[in-house]
């Protein structure tokens, strides 16, 4: 298939249902294997559009804030992007049971059991796409003010509408228009960002720093940086569902890992330059003030079309989330709500009271839920070598993943461990954990994950194993 094909087609040559540019008839149902097609290197660029989001930029200058230096901070940079190979093998799951992420953590979790983290992961979605809309509605505001329209109100409520317009048109047609709108958009905030990286790293100051950073900085910079791609765990069997049984792990892995890991270390370490430089406590004018200013409303541009390819692929998720929570309808009227709560918040963000900041400190403190929750995902695929019975997954009450009484003892006890270790030693603007002091104030929140990982493994090793086509 070439990249000017719009049509997806089957292994078998027949065109399939996933189709750019016509609303995907799928939702958490198994993809039949003749509708299958892609391959791995599509996920490169799913990946790496996803992340050229300005987020990253803030993370990156978020570790200067903590106290590292330049190339302190773009080591932390550089080891948070190789999280993205653990969230691409998970994809892995996605082609062998041709479903989403939150249907396949029925096996650790039970049925009943998966649907409090499913909520939580829907308001994640949702909340960071408000995030997300927000950013790009004020850089779209700011590009109309530098072409010379300063209409306050309608500015901002005319960028607001394009912002939400280009995410939900996109993610409303569905998977095979997420990938394609995914990749062109992406060959556009390469060439932009890439200028961005020349224009910011020639000043940037490598000396160290004053003092050296303490555990608290070190930790909290590994937090920041984690905490992106640990938000995708729930996320990439929704975008491998579709692949060819055939495909390989390595294969799936490497193109998946390193289209996140270019775009997430590449802004990351623009981000790291740019606080060397100048005060980003705001920082998308601190960034814009180290810019040429012919670049300035380019700039803008990029911010905003950063925010909508990150968007595009957590509301469509989010649709999937609440076909998972029990919503009866199919995934494309099921965006509708996800759409319309975006819209309000957002609406509520730019013109009644800045809740940003606090959404933000509300979506941070739930990694206190997330790390754990990833540990025992993430165990269970590798003791299941992702190797499912996937009717089984929708099955419900009569399925071998029901347990008992809809719970899993085993995956919510290890959830509940690592939870209560993310909450004891976390350290957010909402939550002080009692042993961050005693810690030095580091924060281990992500720990949560190890440990509820080995406390899963520790009580399931007699019971999970690869589900066999005989058992």
């Amino acid at each position: 298939m070439t990249q000017h094909d719009t049509s997806a087609r089957s292994p078998g040559g027949t065109i399939a249902a996933d189709q750019v540019f016509q609303v995907e008839k799928h939702g958490i149902d198994p993809i039949p294997d003749e509708e299958r097609h892609g391959s791995a290197k599509d996920l490169f660029w799913l990946w790496f559009g996803s992340n050229l989001t300005f987020t990253y930029v803030i993370n990156g200058a978020l570790a200067v804030a903590f106290g590292l230096s330049f190339w302190q901070a773009t080591a932390v940079v550089v080891l948070g992007g190789l999280a993205f190979f653990a969230i691409s093998a998970a994809g892995l799951s996605g082609v062998r049971t041709g479903t989403a992420t939150l249907v396949i953590s029925r096996a650790p979790f039970g049925v009943r059991g998966n649907w409090p983290a499913g909520m939580l992961n829907w308001v994640v979605s949702i909340g960071y796409t408000i995030v997300n809309t927000v950013v790009g509605t004020l850089a779209l505001e700011a590009f109309f003010a530098d072409l010379g329209w300063r209409s306050a109100d309608a500015g901002r409520a005319l960028a607001l509408l394009v912002t939400l317009a280009l995410t939900f048109a996109v993610a409303l047609w569905g998977h095979a228009t997420v990938q394609f709108a995914e990749r062109w958009i992406a060959y556009v905030l390469a060439v932009g960002f890439g200028a961005l990286l020349v224009f910011l790293l020639p000043g940037a100051e490598t000396g160290a720093t004053a003092a050296a950073p303490g555990a608290s900085g070190w930790s909290l910079a590994f937090v920041v940086m984690l905490a992106g791609p640990v938000s995708y765990v729930p996320m990439p069997a929704d975008y491998t569902r579709y692949l060819p049984r055939t495909t390989s792990l390595r294969s799936l892995t490497w193109y998946g890992a390193l289209g996140g890991f270019v775009s997430s270390v590449a802004l990351g370490v623009a981000g790291v330059a740019a606080a060397t430089q100048t005060d980003m406590s705001d920082a998308v004018a601190g960034t814009e003030a180290l810019l040429p200013g012919w670049f300035q409303p380019l700039f803008l541009a990029l911010v905003l079309g950063g925010s909508v390819t990150n968007s595009i692929i957590t509301l469509y998720s989010s649709s999937l989330n609440l076909q998972v929570l029990g919503v009866p309808w199919s995934r494309s009227r099921a965006i509708v709500i996800s759409a319309a709560v975006t819209a309000i918040g957002s609406l509520y963000a730019l013109f009644l009271t800045d809740f940003t900041t606090s959404l933000l400190s509300f979506l941070s403190l739930l990694i206190i839920v997330f790390a754990p929750w990833a540990g025992v995902f993430l165990t269970d695929m590798l003791m299941r070598r992702c190797r499912y019975d996937a009717p089984a997954l929708h099955a419900g009450p009569e399925g071998a993943y029901w347990h008992r009484f809809g719970y899993h003892p085993a995956g919510m006890t290890a959830l509940l461990a690592g939870m209560a270790f993310a909450a004891l030693t976390c350290d957010s603007e909402l939550w002080t954990g009692p042993l961050v002091a005693p810690l030095g104030g580091a924060d281990l929140t992500l720990l949560g994950s190890v440990v509820s990982g080995l406390v899963y493994r520790l009580l399931a090793r007699r019971t999970v194993a690869p589900h066999t086509p005989d058992s």
